[in-house]
């Protein structure tokens, strides 16, 4: 049964498979860190292991996407078995009795639970409300007419020019005058790139999928012309 520590932390002891699949699961004590943002287990208690005994696994709990019972298909004849889905890795744990599995189960997904908010109920910062009233306030643009075409299921206002044309005149053959291809980039160090426009803010937010209407914590970077997302910060 997991406990709490005078540091606010879950630890316990549980079996941990060595790899998927081999059906090997070796007895570690785990840590569950919520303040370090992590999962780490080590060989024994550290209050039992010599100084300087360091974990010998650990996982971020934002590379976390799914914890739940492992199924009698999944880990045959492994009573009180769970997994913990992260990235593209699956870890097999199991548990000392049902109450143990439960609590660990919880502790685990309450620890890297993702909130999606709901619509209406996140209002703007005072900052980001700021960076876009300010552009308005400071320019006033005379009223433009302006032309509606659909171009690759996109809707684009085109300015009508004073003498009835599309306003496109000094425009690239074949481009349109607003429609312009972003410049993408991919990070080399963390989520900022070593050529490229600076990032205005980055940090995880949670996306739904295309296909599979799941939500899932993504890293995200937004500069002037693109926002960019990523498995991991990494």
């Amino acid at each position: 049964m997991p406990y709490v520590d005078r540091q606010n932390r879950i630890c316990g002891f549980l079996d941990i498979e060595e790899n998927e699949n081999s059906g090997r699961f070796l007895r570690r004590y785990f840590i569950l860190d919520t303040q370090a943002n992590c999962l780490l287990w080590y060989m024994d208690n550290p209050q039992n292991l010599a100084v300087g005994s360091g974990a010998v696994g650990s996982l971020q709990l934002t590379y976390i996407s799914k914890v739940s019972i492992a199924t009698p298909k999944q880990k045959p004849k492994t009573p009180f078995c769970f997994v913990i889905n992260a990235l593209s890795q699956r870890y097999f744990l199991q548990a000392n009795d049902q109450k143990d599995l439960k609590d660990w189960v919880e502790a685990l997904n309450q620890a890297s639970k993702i909130t999606v908010p709901k619509v209406g109920n996140l209002p703007l910062s005072t900052e980001v409300l700021k960076s876009l009233t300010a552009p308005q306030a400071l320019e006033k643009k005379p009223q433009v007419a302006y032309k509606t075409e659909i171009i690759g299921g996109v809707v684009v206002h085109t300015p009508i020019s004073q003498n009835g044309g599309d306003g496109q005149e000094g425009s690239e053959p074949g481009s349109h005058a607003i429609l312009r291809r972003s410049q993408s980039y991919i990070p080399t160090s963390g989520c900022r790139a070593s050529t490229g426009p600076p990032l205005i803010k980055s940090g995880y937010c949670v996306k739904q999928g295309n296909v599979r209407k799941s939500w899932k914590r993504r890293f995200f970077a937004l500069d002037d012309f693109t926002i960019c997302y990523f498995k991991c910060e990494q």
